[in-house]
């Protein structure tokens, strides 16, 4: 048989095709039976991630009510199936997955109140009303105490109803709806100094 550069390639092609396909183990079968689609048996619903304003699209694969996958919708204008570091790692907030690919809750994500008292070196698992009135205590504690109702301008007093001793940091992980009623909120509470970690 005589060798042309064109049977070579041919040939060359051939084997490193089949040499890719062994190393892969391609064997249906055993790899369905070892590994089976995360997706299997679910219901998909179409979300936005809550990273930011920019409004990507999420599919959330839902099976017993419990999300086993999270991805780029591919089928949205904004984003058209990709997604940001963030966004990649929405499903991560609640969830992980074990050795066999089932999904458990996250054992790193914090559902309690941890409290840390001021001089204290460790922790108290406090109450959530606890820490809700607490919060809005020392919030009106310290608006009252550090509000400017006026400033002179020019020899005259101008009305600003402002704090400079609360600073407010929106949320990337909240709707553009909620950032919008969290600003509000400041603003009506008098405080200026007011930005978002996104800054979108």
């Amino acid at each position: 048989m005589q060798l042309t550069r064109r049977s070579f390639l041919k040939l060359t092609g051939a084997a490193a095709a089949t040499a890719t396909l062994a190393g892969m183990g391609l064997n249906t079968a055993s790899a369905s039976a070892a590994y089976p689609l995360r997706i299997k048996y679910t219901k998909e619903v179409p979300t936005i991630c809550t990273y930011c304003g920019v409004g990507c699209g999420i599919i959330c694969s839902v099976r017993d009510g419990v999300i086993v996958n999270a991805e780029g919708d591919p089928d949205h204008p904004i984003n058209e199936g990709t997604l940001c570091s963030k966004g990649s790692s929405i499903f991560n907030v609640s969830y992980i997955y074990e050795e066999k690919g089932k999904p458990i809750v996250n054992p790193k994500r914090l559902t309690k109140v941890l409290y840390r008292a001021p001089g204290a070196s460790d922790y108290e698992e406090k109450d959530w009303d606890w820490a809700l009135d607490e919060i809005a205590k020392r919030i009106k504690d310290t608006r009252d105490r550090t509000l400017v109702e006026t400033v002179d301008v020019g020899g005259r007093q101008v009305t600003v109803n402002r704090t400079n001793a609360i600073n407010w940091l929106g949320s990337a992980w909240c709707t553009g709806e909620e950032n919008y009623l969290f600003h509000k909120m400041a603003r009506a509470m008098g405080v200026i100094n007011i930005d978002h970690c996104a800054r979108l």
